[in-house]
C-alpha cells in the first residue's frame, strides 16, 4: 500500500481531517509567502541604504578637499594610493604630501619612502617628510591631510619649535611626519 491510498482512505472517512490538513497547508504557504515578501522588503531597504551611502560618498569625492581649501584631493580621487606599480604610488604618495605642504605655506626639506617587500602582502606605502612651517598651519596640513583622498593617516608626528624662536615666539616649526595609505595594487 503507498501514501497516497493510504491518505485517501484517511480523508475520504474523515472529512474533518482533510479540512484540518487543507487549512494547515494553506496557513503554511501563506506564512511562507509572507515571509518571502518581507525578505524582500528588508533586501530593498538595505539596498537603499547602501545608494545612499554611495551617493554621500560620491558627493564628498565631488566636493574635494573644500573641507580643507581648495585644489585637488590627490591622485585619481580614490580611496587608495594609486599606481601601476608600488613605486609610483609612493611617489603619489610623496606628491600627494608635497602638495598639502605646499597649500598651507609650508616647505618640504626631505621625504623618505617606505615600501612594502616585494614579496609581502602588506600593502600599506609609508612616506616619512621633514617639512618647515608656521604653527596655525599644521592642524589644516593634518587636517587635509586625513580629510582628502587618498585615505591617508599620521602615524607620527613631531614638532619642533626652533631655538631662536623659541625666546622670541617667532619662526617655523619643523615638522617629521609619517603619512601611510594603503595600495591596492595592480589593477
Amino acid at each position: 500500500m503507498n501514501w497516497s491510498t493510504s491518505l485517501r482512505r484517511i480523508f475520504v472517512s474523515s472529512p474533518a481531517s482533510a479540512a484540518a490538513l487543507y487549512a494547515i497547508t494553506i496557513i503554511a504557504l501563506i506564512w511562507l509567502g509572507s515571509a518571502a515578501v518581507l525578505d524582500l522588503f528588508a533586501k530593498r531597504e538595505q539596498l537603499n541604504d547602501a545608494n545612499a551611502q554611495l551617493a554621500e560618498f560620491a558627493g564628498r569625492k565631488q566636493q574635494g578637499g573644500a573641507l580643507a581649501g581648495s585644489g585637488p584631493t590627490g591622485p585619481g580621487g580614490s580611496v587608495f594610493v594609486e599606481g601601476r606599480t608600488v613605486t609610483i604610488a609612493g611617489a603619489a604618495l610623496v606628491q600627494r604630501l608635497t602638495e598639502a605642504v605646499a597649500k598651507v605655506g609650508g616647505n618640504v626639506l626631505s621625504t623618505q619612502v617606505d615600501l612594502p617587500p616585494a614579496r609581502a602582502n602588506a600593502s600599506v606605502i609609508s612616506v616619512v617628510a621633514s617639512c618647515e612651517l608656521d604653527q596655525p598651519a599644521l592642524q589644516q596640513l593634518l587636517y587635509d591631510i586625513e580629510a582628502g583622498l587618498p585615505f591617508l593617516f599620521v602615524d607620527q608626528l613631531h614638532v619642533q619649535e626652533p631655538l631662536a624662536a623659541a625666546a622670541s615666539g617667532a619662526g617655523r616649526l619643523r615638522v617629521l611626519v609619517t603619512v601611510s595609505g594603503q595600495w591596492q595594487g595592480k589593477v
